[in-house]
């Protein structure tokens, strides 16, 4: 089983979002998403000050399997990429949840991450796409 962390929020569509101190929201895929995927070897991430609606792509992630668009999982501004996945894309694949996240976004509204899932909603999502 994937690991999902309880303290993130899920869309059905396979990324997770973390509400950060500063009122921030970090965006990246989940551990499922990049098992399923399996090697990484490309991401492309937005724009900086790109506007992204909730459920609009916002970027792409190619592994040796498939490509796979990459979906906002709120609305809001992407204020920060994550440099790093340009040279070493397979960091998602090590670590999803930390240095692996692709973009942070200032939500337009931060309530939106309660219409997401919670981990163990998540996890049924992951466990029916497995049968």
């Amino acid at each position: 089983m994937s690991e999902i962390p309880s303290d993130l929020k899920y869309a059905a569509t396979h990324e997770w979002a973390r509400l950060e101190e500063d009122g921030t929201v970090t965006v990246g895929i989940s551990d499922h998403a990049q098992d399923a995927l399996g090697d990484v070897v490309y991401v492309e991430l937005p724009e900086i000050d790109q506007v992204i609606t909730a459920g609009d792509e916002a970027g792409v992630v190619e592994s040796v399997k498939a490509a796979s668009d990459v979906y906002a999982p709120i609305s809001g501004t992407v204020c920060a990429v994550n440099e790093v996945l340009e040279d070493a894309p397979e960091t998602v694949n090590s670590d999803a949840y930390a240095d692996g996240w692709f973009f942070k976004m200032q939500p337009a509204d931060v309530g939106e991450l309660e219409e997401l899932l919670d981990a163990e909603a998540y996890s049924e999502v992951c466990e029916a796409e497995e049968h």
